[in-house]
């Protein structure tokens, strides 16, 4: 492992590695991660900061990765993908439907898709569209099996409850189909009483870029929601794109160990930084520890 770095603070493990994460995962054994979650390089975009990988070579980029992806994480495991495609000449590109398509051709279940929408995206348009303001976050697993902490991402119930719960007609109280035949039923009365309800998948986060010396990071709450769903204290968590290391920031706070990965040692150096302040270094392991 080259530029291996090991964390400890109240038996939290955190890590960064600098390198090529298909190569820097064949050192950790099958099975060993709860979630993976990340945020890759989008094709050929700031081609000047991460080199660029052209929209017709990413499938193909991305795949070898996967494997490696698919080896370490565990059966009840999950993986989330933060993708957007890119524009081309006036169209967007399908190089995320053909990566879609490739992972579950080779195994993935691609069991949801969650939308984050930037909801301090600044307005501007271009002749044939309007300013991009959500993202991707694709869910895939191993199998239809899987850890998911449903109560830890519960949501207030919301100021709809107070007036609609207290004027229940006879169509509430019962579960009352849709008309249209979808399918689709509800029973309004289910939620008397509750606080707390669970959330859609579309998630609203601001974005954080300005202070991070990284020109694509994503907030500190998108991969905090995924680790509070997916894993529980204790549980490991992977960043193979770590970047300013959002991940790693997110994950040791609420007990989870974590390892990043990064090709650009600049990137590397921001992942180290984000790990906890009272963590010091041990000469000559390369290990830290709790300081006092």
């Amino acid at each position: 492992m080259t530029n291996f770095y090991a964390v400890i603070l109240d038996m939290i493990d955190a890590r960064v590695h600098c390198g090529d994460c298909a190569e820097i995962l064949q050192d950790y054994p099958d099975a060993f991660f709860d979630l993976i979650i990340t945020s890759p390089p989008y094709a050929d975009r700031r081609q000047s900061l991460y080199g660029g990988v052209a929209p017709e070579a990413y499938v193909e980029w991305f795949l070898p990765k996967a494997e490696q992806f698919w080896r370490v994480l565990k059966p009840s495991g999950s993986f989330v993908l933060n993708i957007k495609e890119r524009v081309e000449n006036g169209e967007r590109h399908t190089y995320v439907l053909e990566l879609i398509l490739a992972l579950k051709k080779a195994g993935w279940l691609w069991v949801e898709e969650y939308i984050w929408h930037k909801k301090n995206c600044y307005p501007g348009k271009w002749p044939n569209r309007f300013r991009d303001a959500w993202e991707r976050c694709l869910h895939f697993t191993k199998s239809r099996q899987f850890k998911m902490r449903q109560e830890a991402v519960m949501v207030p119930v919301g100021d709809w409850a107070e007036k609609r719960l207290k004027r229940l007609g006879e169509n509430d109280v019962v579960r009352f189909d849709s008309r249209v035949g979808s399918g689709f039923g509800k029973n309004i009365a289910n939620w008397l009483g509750r606080e707390y309800v669970y959330p859609t998948n579309v998630l609203t986060f601001a974005t954080e870029c300005s202070n991070k010396n990284h020109p694509a990071a994503f907030p500190k709450a998108l991969p905090e929601w995924f680790i509070k769903l997916f894993t529980d204290p204790g549980d490991w968590v992977l960043d193979p794109f770590v970047g300013s290391g959002t991940t790693i920031a997110a994950a040791v706070p609420l007990g989870r160990h974590v390892v990043g990965i990064d090709l650009k040692p600049e990137y590397c150096e921001l992942a180290k930084a984000a790990i906890p302040e009272q963590m010091v270094l041990l000469e000559p392991t390369g290990m830290y520890v709790c300081d006092g």
